[in-house]
């Protein structure tokens, strides 16, 4: 038996192909944060911060027993093959709470975490391809916004933006690990969607820029950089960096070390 429990997008839970998601709105909630805490103990009053904020009802802790209650029984449904086995022993009782007794590989929250940190760590060495291909499993495993069909309160919410900033921090160093590699026409439509998406983002404008300027258009990569400029200043008040400034000097001189025969020998990847 083994549980499949994907959270990186909307809210899917299975026991050996069986769904154990419940249609009610607080359970589904609950069962979130049990799967995003899978394998550990979540204490009673982080579940029923959870669920009712500082408005908890005078019978918080009886309802959330029912609730449990109700999540084991999706269990003994999807255990119905295997009549001898309790689920209680899968969602088990705590001395402080509720686990939901399931590794960390039966979530995709677990298995992304495992490829990001492992592509993180290669290219903290310097190694882009390795971590190229492990960021690119690990951005693979989202369908949409963590969570997205589910009602999030106090920890779900903060749990959800974690893994969204992760997420934006993951794929800025492997598009920068894969321009690196001299990747650079690979990249420009999405980095064309992400500065649409994110027009304040320097990041992303700095290496479309690269990648334009090395696909031989230096027109739109000086555009990109007026663009930015612009939006910079009308919403914020603020001109870009120093280093994106520089960026933008090196491209009106030609500078060769923008151009960068050699990729992994160029530090402007990082600049912004």
């Amino acid at each position: 038996m083994r549980f499949n429990i994907k959270l990186l997008g909307s809210l899917e839970a299975s026991l050996d192909d069986t769904s154990i998601v419940p249609s009610a709105a607080k359970q589904r909630q609950l069962l979130a944060l049990l799967a995003l805490n899978a394998g550990r103990a979540v204490s009673m009053s982080t579940m029923m911060a959870e669920l009712w904020g500082d408005q908890q009802p005078r019978a918080a802790s009886t309802t959330l027993h029912t609730y449990i209650g109700k999540l084991r029984r999706e269990l003994e449904l999807a255990l119905q093959p295997h009549s001898d086995f309790d689920a209680k022993r899968l969602l088990v009782t705590e001395p402080v709470g509720y686990s939901l007794r399931a590794p960390s590989s039966d979530t995709d929250v677990g298995r992304y975490e495992h490829l990001a940190t492992a592509g993180r760590v290669a290219a903290d060495r310097g190694d882009y391809e390795t971590a190229s291909r492990n960021l690119t499993a690990a951005l693979s495993l989202w369908r949409g916004m963590a969570l997205s069909d589910v009602i999030a309160g106090q920890h779900l919410s903060v749990e959800i933006v974690r893994l969204e900033e992760n997420r934006l921090s993951d794929l800025d160093l492997r598009i920068e690990s894969d321009l690196r590699l001299g990747r650079h026409r690979k990249q420009l439509g999405e980095l064309a969607g992400l500065c649409a998406r994110f027009p304040l983002a320097e990041n992303f404008s700095t290496k479309y820029m690269l990648a334009l300027y090395r696909s031989g258009q230096q027109w739109r990569a000086l555009e990109v950089f007026q663009r930015l400029r612009s939006t910079m200043t009308e919403e914020l008040g603020v001109e870009p960096s120093n280093n994106m400034q520089r960026l933008h000097m090196a491209m009106l001189r030609d500078d060769p070390g923008v151009a960068g025969p050699r990729p992994l020998d160029n530090d402007w990847v990082s600049a912004g």
